[in-house]
């Protein structure tokens, strides 16, 4: 990219640790991962590009529906465009194909905050519903009724971390932290909707409710990673939380 240190800020990935097999960053909200076959815009796969050039040929590239194949540089996992937070990325192909069989095997650790509609009636739960795609838009997925194609098992895991209210509306806020025991697209979203506590500010799922406590996207953030790294150690990576969701937390303690 021409320019690059004015079209990054600041929306810039933060690398939060890096050894010779691993890099953690913490990707801001509206940076997409790696292009949709669709739409040109930045993305982590070109920041990866740009800063890690020797990463080109680790993993494995994706073809979009339009026939495209779009290079996927030590990508192992995805955030939504609209999703802060922490992303490990394979520096070598070795280190890529260890991570990828934790994924594939669940063994990996992920936690999430999130801020949404209304007070749960219980302090935690585990949504256990299959996701598919709705019929009538394919941007969205479904764990109700209007589901189609191909069905995909699905768990997620909550609790109450603070319950409070929007200092401007009075409307019931919850903030929840929550660990996918899955990894389906948009599956937190998804399953929240699903039990009447969509994420406040998402326009797939809360769509034309009022945004709340300062957030103009969805308000979820993947807080951190557990994982083994290809040196065998068992470590906790961790990307700092927005300042929009502590306000819940001060107006519950006020």
């Amino acid at each position: 990219m021409n320019n690059a240190s004015a079209e990054w800020e600041p929306n810039e990935p933060v690398v939060l640790y890096e050894d010779s097999g691993v890099l953690v960053v913490n990707k801001p909200a509206g940076l997409i991962v790696h292009s949709d076959g669709r739409t040109k815009e930045p993305s982590v796969v070109e920041w990866i590009l740009e800063k890690y050039p020797a990463l080109k040929d680790v993993g494995e590239p994706w073809t979009s529906p339009q026939g495209e194949v779009v290079p996927r540089p030590g990508i192992v996992h995805r955030l939504d465009r609209t999703t802060s937070g922490v992303m490990i990325v394979a520096k070598t192909p070795e280190a890529h194909e260890f991570l990828k069989q934790q994924f594939q095997g669940r063994t990996i650790e992920k936690v999430y905050d999130a801020i949404v509609y209304g007070h749960p009636k219980e302090d935690s739960g585990v949504i256990e519903m299959e996701i598919g795609r709705t019929k009538t838009d394919p941007r969205r997925w479904s764990a109700q009724y209007g589901k189609k194609g191909k069905l995909r098992v699905a768990i997620t895991e909550w609790n109450v971390l603070a319950r409070g209210v929007d200092p401007e509306t009075g409307e019931k806020i919850t903030h929840i932290e929550v660990r996918p025991k899955t990894g389906r697209t948009h599956q937190i979203r998804v399953h929240l909707k699903a039990i009447h506590h969509p994420i406040v500010c998402d326009h797939l799922y809360a769509e034309g409710r009022v945004c709340f406590l300062g957030f103009t996207r969805p308000a979820l953030h993947a807080r951190s990673l557990t994982l083994t790294l290809p040196s065998g150690e068992k470590k906790t990576f961790t990307a700092p939380t927005p300042p929009e969701f502590s306000k819940l937390q001060q107006n519950a303690a006020s």
